[in-house]
């Protein structure tokens, strides 16, 4: 599942995200959704969220388990 909708993210989640230093490679980087920073409903380019690590990004996937 992708990342675009607010109402598919939510704290806990696992996701992986691309980080502004990764957007030309497309790098992803996997963690755990602390809180959200996009308030629209949805965003093209995936919903920003912070981390519990503290790192900030677009969700590109929502993990599955």
């Amino acid at each position: 599942m992708d990342g675009k909708n607010r109402k598919d993210i939510y704290p806990g989640l696992e996701v992986d995200i691309i980080l502004k230093k990764d957007q030309r490679s497309g790098q992803l980087t996997r963690g755990i959704v602390a809180n959200l920073l996009t308030s629209s409903a949805y965003h093209s380019r995936g919903i920003k969220v912070r981390l519990e690590d503290g790192q900030v990004g677009r969700v590109a996937e929502i993990v599955e388990d």
